[in-house]
């Protein structure tokens, strides 16, 4: 079964019909790249599977559930969009770290939040995450104490960790 479907995705802005017909599958494991020029829909398409766009036609599946069918007649509620958006993690450009938060509570917030463990797991793989990441020295160190580099890898790893 695939971890994520997306069937016959379209999304337009007025008469510009930036996506057209998207469909793919992703299976356990895999790792899909979305490439392309600037301007192609790359970031559309990771907006509408975030639910940040609002998709005009379309199916999103995750895990066989379906979290988006543009076929259906009932509207999606906030705290549902909010509910759908787990399913996803993404990395914005401006990386978007809390700046009153260390690299370890950055990772921990969330699914502290989300009662994704018991506090102690939450912890330890947040700091095996930022071991993978090679920032274990800097586990306590504030986003204003890091690099650029060092700060992008906090937000995949903080990706990673939902």
């Amino acid at each position: 079964m695939s971890i994520l479907k997306v069937s016959n995705i379209r999304k337009s802005f007025g008469k510009t019909e930036v996506l057209k017909d998207i469909s793919f599958t992703l299976e356990k494991g895999e790792v899909l790249s979305i490439i392309g020029s600037s301007g192609s829909g790359k970031t559309t398409l990771l907006r509408c599977l975030n639910f940040l766009e609002t998709i005009n036609n379309g199916k999103i599946e995750v895990d066989g559930d379906v979290l988006y069918d543009s076929s259906s007649k009932e509207r999606m509620t906030e705290d549902k969009i909010r509910e759908n958006r787990l399913n996803f993690g993404l990395v914005f450009q401006n990386f978007n770290l809390f700046p009153q938060y260390t690299v370890l509570e950055n990772l921990t917030l969330a699914p502290t939040l989300l009662k994704k463990g018991t506090p102690q797991e939450i912890e330890s793989k947040a700091r095996e995450i930022i071991k993978s990441v090679g920032l274990e020295e800097k586990v306590d160190f504030y986003p204003c104490q890091l690099s650029g580099g060092q700060q992008q890898r906090v937000a995949i790893a903080r990706a990673l960790a939902l």
